[in-house]
């Protein structure tokens, strides 16, 4: 399965073609429609004072960031991290272009070269939900997914919640993207001792089960607008 790098970040403002810089920056791995636990989060020292209007955003300050390490320090390790990766990114073009202006202070290559391709997940919604809201707050309370603790802007609070918005935007994808289960051949325990097969054990799903299964049911039929194909089945 294709490895996804689901990335934000925080900067000390709105354009890098003005000098503005990248202080916070998070990934996190998903793989097979998982998040591992596998992650990189860095606060960045950009060298630089940060604009009034972002720091009210995200509640990062300078003196905060006085000790911590430069995007140079850390551009190695960034790269080994995403390379090969799909990027899930709200947004794109934000954060590409300062991914992009920090690389090239370095000398190095643009980030759609060091990585298999990118999803904006902005434009997946705008697309979806035209003429809506689809900043992350409302993706988020369109899918049922607790941000209540978002009271500021955060790198890795906002990758965390945007890797389970993303998923949640892809659910009817699920059976197109789980690597099909190998074939088991039946053994002697699963046949009797003439070689008639034994009835197979039925086993019923509780309550709690069935509850679950119609909630995301509800959500592929909300992601997809009305296509749920086992809803269909139903009616």
């Amino acid at each position: 399965m294709r490895r996804k790098i689901v990335l934000d970040t925080e900067t000390t403002g709105l354009d890098p073609r003005q000098g503005h810089r990248i202080i916070e920056i998070a990934c996190l791995e998903v793989v097979s429609r998982r998040q591992t636990g596998h992650h990189l989060h860095k606060y960045l020292n950009p060298e630089r004072e940060i604009d009034a209007g972002a720091a009210e955003k995200h509640g990062i300050t300078s003196e905060f960031l006085a000790d911590k390490p430069k995007f140079a320090d850390i551009a190695e390790e960034f790269i080994d991290f995403v390379r090969g990766a799909e990027l899930i990114i709200h947004n794109a073009p934000f954060d590409l272009g300062f991914l992009n202006a920090e690389l090239e202070r370095l000398d190095m290559v643009p980030i759609e070269t060091i990585c298999d391709s990118v999803i904006d997940t902005l434009k997946m919604a705008r697309e979806r939900y035209p003429g809506k809201r689809n900043n992350l707050d409302a993706l988020c309370e369109r899918y049922n997914i607790d941000n209540a603790h978002r009271v500021l802007h955060g790198a890795l609070l906002d990758a965390e919640l945007l890797a389970e918005v993303y998923l949640a935007m892809t659910r009817g994808q699920n059976s197109l993207m789980i690597e099909p289960e190998p074939v088991v051949r039946a053994n002697s325990e699963e046949t009797g001792h003439d070689g008639r097969r034994v009835p197979l054990r039925v086993l019923h799903a509780s309550a709690e089960e069935l509850a679950e299964h119609e909630r995301v049911l509800a959500g592929i039929q909300e992601a997809s607008q009305g296509k749920c194909l086992w809803l269909e089945g139903q009616r």
